[in-house]
């Protein structure tokens, strides 16, 4: 089952030439989530693997920098024909968000439904959840974290063998933890091997909450919207600053930890550097970039540049 997280838009509060406002999207096997929506989402998704069929689409927050790429991308699927369903997530002021843009989007042709979800609420997938958490920007805000159930063990076919369980269905019934006559299915697998894990915090200054639900994420996208040597406005204004997030992310033994919501002052290189003083395995995306999360069991994630593979 493929797990990636692709960075649609990286930038914050204001778009650059090379960065777009905030979007996020985690893919995994067939289903692809969306995590905020910030103005030219649509466009950045076109430039990279086109305007998909979302079904499901997170807010972390209401400042329009997160939001505004919204009613286009509504009224696109209108005028596409669109037939199924859209949820929108988000936190409780969600509704009061669409009542001010109803002017806006106008009606649209597919079932659209708008969820307000609590502080550590958690939606069940197959095979995996998305659960919501509080951060801390000065207004109602979340971060989200998607975590896979765990998996069993491997399975020794030789061992099962040896026990006089005959190949077929009855190796399934033991793989899914059901017992098969004598043979208990802890006799024939081996130890039991955990699901991956992706945390991203949208906008916040560093926070417990966020340090409990990233422990041993395989990847926590957290923002980085100042330097150490602003601080003071990082605090005032809750944002991060490179460091801080490094910080948290060695607290938390994060596998990896990517930086967004880079600020127009900053280009990208000084805040992984400044991060990196702290917690080695930081990268800072561009656009386009992404990360692929193997089973733990076959390696760490692996930082891919957008441009790999371009002439």
């Amino acid at each position: 089952m493929d797990l990636d997280v692709l960075f649609v838009g990286t930038a914050g509060s204001a778009p650059t030439a090379r960065r777009a406002l905030p979007a996020t999207l985690v893919r995994r096997g067939g289903d692809r989530l969306l995590f905020d929506c910030g103005e030219g989402t649509q466009r950045q998704l076109l430039r990279s693997v086109g305007l998909l069929d979302l079904e499901e689409i997170f807010l972390t927050h209401y400042h329009a920098d997160h939001f505004l790429g919204l009613p286009g991308m509504l009224k696109t699927f209108s005028l596409r024909g669109r037939e199924i369903p859209l949820t929108v997530f988000g936190p409780p002021g969600l509704k009061a968000l669409f009542g001010a843009l109803r002017a806006v989007i106008g009606r649209v042709a597919y079932p659209l439904d708008l969820v307000e979800l609590e502080p550590n609420e958690t939606l069940d997938r197959d095979g995996y959840h998305v659960a919501a958490f509080a951060v801390n920007h000065g207004v109602r805000a979340y971060g989200y974290a998607l975590f896979e159930d765990d998996r069993p063990g491997r399975f020794d076919a030789e061992r099962a063998l040896a026990l006089g369980v005959s190949p077929g269905p009855d190796f399934g019934r033991l793989q899914r933890g059901e017992a098969v006559g004598e043979v208990r299915p802890e006799q024939v697998l081996g130890e039991g091997r955990r699901g991956r894990k992706v945390v991203l915090t949208g906008d916040t200054a560093p926070h417990d909450t966020t340090r409990v639900a990233a422990h041993r994420a395989d990847v926590l996208v957290h923002e980085a919207t100042f330097l150490a040597d602003e601080a003071a406005r990082a605090e005032e204004t809750g944002h991060s600053t490179a460091r801080a997030a490094a910080g948290l992310a060695a607290d938390a033994e994060v596998g990896m930890l990517a930086l967004n919501h880079v600020s127009p002052r900053y280009f990208g290189p000084e805040l992984r550097d400044e991060a990196r003083r702290v917690f080695e395995r930081t990268v800072v995306p561009r656009d386009f970039d992404r990360i692929e999360i193997p089973f733990p069991e076959r390696g760490a994630p692996v930082h891919h540049r957008g441009d790999e593979g371009r002439s």
